[in-house]
């Protein structure tokens, strides 16, 4: 991978670049720098307003900016292809290589979730944003779309560095953790049943899991619903799971 020199060459570049991630916004930023992200390029449209945010929510951010960070016009970004986010600050990081078979080792007892063929980018930095605060130990996904492009960065605040998410090709792990199926059809869930270290399967909205995943599950669950709604929004269900699971067990 090779990054221009040119700082707009750069960030035009992230959006193709497998090696690198485009971050738009303040606080995507915010939380990239405080889970180790690398910040290769950075440009702001409006320097009082960062130091407004600064200020208020992250006051170590400034100075943790690349020294040849660009100021800019929004309409000169824009120009160069590039849409100013509201906040004002757009940056290039280089994209963490996640190991997932050591992500599927992690000792704790927190689940994996794994997102099999989710439709909508900003439903996967949703799911994104809720795990990262669970702490669970990682994010999986199948399917097109990549947990870690521009819409879904933005979307999940830049939480995506907090712990390991990636895409991979199919949902048959070599782990030893139980697979825990999400589905309309399961028992009642009880989240202090839950076994540990399971990895916590959902489908999509229309869907739901594939008959290949329901097979080999060890348990399928489901949340409870009023009679006649027929589903939940992904996002939601992974955010009702994930917090049911860790008021169960006392937030550890």
């Amino acid at each position: 991978m090779t990054v221009p020199s040119d700082p707009l060459a750069a960030l035009r570049q992230a959006r193709r670049d497998p090696d690198l991630v485009l971050i738009e916004g303040f606080h995507a930023l915010k939380h990239a720098l405080r889970f180790g992200a690398e910040i290769l390029r950075a440009a702001i449209t409006d320097a009082d307003e960062v130091h407004t945010l600064a200020a208020a929510l992250a006051p170590d951010i400034p100075a943790r900016l690349p020294a040849d960070t660009l100021l800019i016009s929004p309409e000169r970004l824009e120009a160069a292809g590039l849409k100013a986010p509201i906040t004002g600050v757009i940056a290039l990081a280089r994209r963490p290589r996640v190991d997932v078979a050591a992500a599927l080792a992690d000792p704790r007892p927190a689940p994996i979730v794994l997102l099999e063929r989710p439709r909508g980018l900003g439903n996967i930095g949703w799911c994104v944003r809720t795990a990262a605060a669970a702490d669970v130990a990682g994010l999986l996904s199948t399917g097109i779309h990549d947990p870690w492009c521009p819409t879904a960065v933005r979307i999940g605040v830049g939480l995506q560095f907090a712990l390991p998410v990636a895409r991979v090709a199919d949902t048959a792990f070599d782990s030893d953790r139980p697979l825990i199926a999400i589905d309309t059809k399961g028992e009642t869930v009880h989240p202090k049943d839950l076994p540990p270290r399971a990895i916590l399967a959902f489908g999509t909205e229309r869907h739901g899991l594939s008959e290949e995943l329901l097979a080999r599950a060890q348990a399928s669950v489901s949340l409870p619903m009023r009679d006649g709604v027929s589903s939940l929004n992904l996002a939601t269900s992974v955010s009702a799971l994930l917090y049911a699971w860790r008021l169960s067990t006392g937030g550890d």
